[in-house]
């Protein structure tokens, strides 16, 4: 079965040139283009696509608000992809609050796309320590954080807790495998029981709950290149 992906950017050539990219590839399919906020999700009601591809800026509603309405009404799968360019802005980490599964550069390469698309079609999140990390730790404002919010991570157990802690500074399950001295498969574990416990939907919310509840706060790791 085909991954249904729809695009939505305000930029025709930009909207032309994913589908072309994509529409090579035998598993995906382009089923509709949208330029606006509001048509996006008028396109993602008719033709319920499993990825969208979403621009931040578009006219008469942003991506973000798009996004959240999108997610929050869908009765069938989908997941968000945002376009950005390499120097992002504070509404990205808005974009993560609203349920986004990662972000993807206007110039990523045209062999990288397909992949991406695929990753957060089966599920996973686009975390990229270029993107995501910088994101992360550039945009969050400190703050006093909702007190309902810390108390959910009493759900967690104190191993849980370290994992979600890496996972918000984009370490990958090998990686928090090595940290934490545990098998790959044991993380994979922690990472599922950590998305039913708090009623999370990838490693993108992860991330965005990491911040919400201080548990991770911006700079207390190195979290660029």
């Amino acid at each position: 079965m085909s991954v249904r992906v729809l695009i939505a950017d305000d930029q025709a050539l930009v909207r032309g040139g994913f589908a072309m990219v994509l529409g090579i590839h035998d598993d995906i399919e382009v089923v509709a283009e949208a330029g606006t906020g509001v048509a996006a999700i008028d396109a993602a009601r008719a033709h319920r696509p499993d990825v969208i591809l979403m621009d931040i800026r578009m006219p008469e509603l942003d991506g973000l608000e798009a996004t959240a309405r999108i997610l929050a009404s869908a009765d069938w799968e989908v997941r968000v992809l945002i376009l950005t360019t390499f120097d992002p802005d504070e509404y990205v980490y808005r974009a993560l609050r609203a349920g986004a599964s990662g972000f993807v550069l206007k110039d990523i390469p045209a062999d990288q796309l397909a992949g991406a698309v695929r990753t957060v079609a089966d599920g996973g999140a686009l975390l990229a320590p270029s993107i995501t990390r910088r994101l992360i730790g550039r945009f969050t404002e400190p703050r006093t954080a909702d007190a309902t919010v810390v108390r959910r991570l009493d759900r967690l157990t104190e191993r849980e807790r370290e994992v979600v802690a890496a996972v918000a500074r984009g370490a990958s399950n090998s990686e928090i495998a090595t940290q934490l001295f545990i098998g790959p498969a044991t993380v994979k574990s922690h990472v599922s029981s950590i998305l039913t416990k708090l009623g999370l939907r990838d490693r993108t919310q992860v991330v965005a709950f990491a911040y919400e509840s201080e548990l991770v706060r911006p700079g207390d790791h190195d979290i660029g290149h």
